[in-house]
């Protein structure tokens, strides 16, 4: 149980990999906390991010001064398995019915 100002000792990910139950988009397992800080695997439909993460910002899509080629071929080194979208731009420019037009934010990005 968590107590607040006392840490909990870093225990690893398990090595199974529970699926997400059916209608849930999101699952936060934490494996410890110091402080503030948590060692988490963030569980989304794409798969499971562990953190603390690296998360490039793509702002109204895109990330700047990376072409999408580059953000792929370099994932290794950014040691990313996420990119953020800020909706809030999205939807002022270019607009929700573009984004959806185009297939959804990973089509519209690439």
């Amino acid at each position: 149980p968590y107590v607040k100002d006392k840490p909990l000792p870093l225990t690893p990910p398990t090595t199974t990999i529970k699926p997400l139950e059916e209608g849930t988009t999101l699952r936060l397992d934490v494996h410890g906390i110091s402080g503030r800080a948590r060692a988490c695997t963030l569980n989304l439909p794409h798969g499971p991010i562990r953190t603390p993460v690296f998360m490039p910002v793509g702002t109204k899509g895109t990330i700047k001064g990376m072409t999408t080629s580059e953000i792929l071929e370099d994932k290794k080194a950014l040691n990313h398995g996420i990119i953020l979208a800020n909706t809030y731009h999205l939807a002022s420019a270019p607009g929700t019915e573009l984004v959806a037009e185009m297939g959804g934010l990973h089509k519209f990005m690439n």
